[in-house]
């Protein structure tokens, strides 16, 4: 499942990043690497962008990032 596909209040753990994009190292630096946990705070009306908590803070995507970012719920 994608990040973007999650539901609001719903819990993941991060399973897979991509690495050939141009946001990729960018998606790294800012803390969405394989085994973090992530939970959805909230999307906005038409789904872009989400707002997800991750190591301890609370970060905006674009829906377009966040359907790259693979993940599993726990």
């Amino acid at each position: 499942m994608t990040l973007a596909a999650m539901e609001a209040g719903q819990e993941a753990r991060v399973v897979g990043v991509p690495t050939n994009t141009e946001s990729s190292q960018r998606l790294r630096d800012l803390g969405i690497i394989s085994g973090e946990q992530v939970k959805l705070l909230k999307k906005a009306p038409l789904g872009d962008p989400i707002e997800i908590r991750i190591m301890n803070y609370d970060l905006c995507l674009r829906r377009s990032e966040a359907e790259s970012i693979l993940v599993e719920l726990v």
